[in-house]
């Protein structure tokens, strides 16, 4: 049976920066290739995406990014009308940024896997399927 998983922006950064969890997203993104799983991905995380490499890495980064991005086997979904309610829903109840809840909506309405690094998905461990990646340690 096919899968389907929605790749969070955190995800995303870790496979493109070789962070922990890479191997795992890749794992994810060669199963796509062989027709196991389905692979959405959040307009909103492209912008993120851009947005981080522009502003630590620069134009060339950032672009050579959503370059590389567009090459992977995913399926961008734009917001659309339908996601209104369930994305204000979730940022009405949950202390999470309005980019999160965008991603973690298109991950409900997809009754997709939600792959991910960030710990603020947490409190939708009850409302969204998730696979966590190894979330980042902060070692001064």
């Amino acid at each position: 049976m096919m899968s389907q998983y929605v790749l969070d922006t955190s995800a995303l950064l870790a496979y493109i920066e070789n962070e922990d969890g890479a191997s795992e997203v890749e794992r994810v993104l060669m199963e796509t290739l062989d027709g196991h799983h389905t692979l959405f991905v959040s307009v909103v995380s492209y912008i993120e995406v851009f947005y981080i490499s522009l502003r630590e890495q620069g134009q060339r980064v950032a672009t050579e990014r959503l370059q590389l991005l567009n090459a992977l086997p995913l399926q961008q979904e734009l917001l659309k009308e339908q996601s209104i309610v369930p994305i204000g829903e979730l940022k009405a109840s949950h202390t999470m940024s309005l980019a999160d809840c965008c991603i973690a909506g298109l991950a409900k309405q997809q009754q997709a896997i939600l792959l991910h690094k960030d710990p603020e998905f947490e409190q939708l461990a009850h409302e969204i399927i998730q696979q966590k990646l190894p979330y980042k340690t902060n070692i001064p």
